[in-house]
């Protein structure tokens, strides 16, 4: 049984993601690792190779997160696979209260944030930011607040015996998340096969000259390799010159990698970050 490591505890959105990658991808379970930051997701993963991390990079209501895309590209961790979850938030409770006798609702920023409109409707009820969705749910179970209530996942609810009030409380319905899978080089041969790679994650910095990223997406596209994310950072120390955190599929891996070879030579600091399956 593979290992892997999370931020959050076990009923997060990441424990859902990695079950359902493996579950889909190997037909097999998995031993969740728990780490309270991201950073710790990565540093558990450098220190034992037998794990793989999973971590969020992006969400379609609240865009991508920036500072993950920071620390894949430090760690020399590759990304071998990626998951897309369709994130639904749930009110829970333990089970003797009531919308009425909610007085308190706890969870992450961002699920708060994902269900405004909900929460408008409960005005005198106290909203807490809280570090995680699933740990919400947990610290209600542990300590049995009454009167207390997380946003969090219907699996997480049933994991600490929570009672689900309401469902589906996020204002956007449209809400998914993308997850990157995260293993040590040498396992990451074991685990991607080659005949399905289509897409790709790749960082590289580009010199300050005119037309520098128009020639490298022109090149690219003369490969038929077609670029589905492109985010920039800024880097620091170095004013206005930026990381380009680029996503590309392809349907031809000899062409991607002619493609690769041609707009090398244009870059600075280019580096693929993993070869993997796309996930529809």
């Amino acid at each position: 049984m593979k290992t892997v490591a999370i931020q959050g505890v076990k009923g997060a959105y990441h424990d859902l993601a990695a079950h359902k990658y493996f579950k889909e991808k190997y037909d097999e379970e998995v031993e969740i690792f728990p780490c309270k930051q991201f950073k710790d997701v990565i540093s558990a993963v450098k220190r034992d190779s037998s794990f793989i991390g999973i971590m969020a990079i992006e969400n379609t209501i609240a865009g991508s997160l920036l500072q993950n895309y920071e620390l894949i590209r430090e760690s020399d961790l590759v990304v071998i696979g990626e998951q897309k979850l369709h994130i639904s938030h749930s009110l829970a409770a333990l089970p003797d209260d009531t919308i009425e006798t909610i007085v308190e609702i706890g969870s992450h920023p961002i699920a708060l944030m994902q269900c405004a409109n909900f929460l408008d409707t409960l005005p005198r009820v106290k909203v807490v930011e809280e570090d995680d969705t699933a740990l919400s749910a947990k610290n209600i179970a542990e300590n049995q607040l009454k009167g207390h209530a997380a946003i969090c996942s219907s699996y997480a609810a049933e994991l600490y015996g929570l009672t689900v009030l309401e469902e589906g409380i996020e204002t956007n319905k449209r809400n998914f998340t993308r997850f990157l899978l995260l293993a040590n080089s040498w396992l990451a041969e074991d685990l991607v096969n080659e005949s399905e790679i289509d897409k790709s994650s790749i960082v590289f910095t580009l010199p300050h000259t005119e037309g520098s990223l128009s020639k490298i997406l022109t090149i690219l596209s003369f490969y038929d390799v077609n670029l589905t994310k492109i985010q920039s950072l800024p880097i620091l120390g170095r004013e206005w010159e930026y990381l380009f955190y680029v996503d590309l599929t392809f349907k031809s891996l000899l062409k991607y990698k002619q493609g690769l070879d041609a707009v090398r030579p244009l870059t600075k600091e280019f580096r693929i970050l993993g070869e993997y399956k796309e996930k529809n």
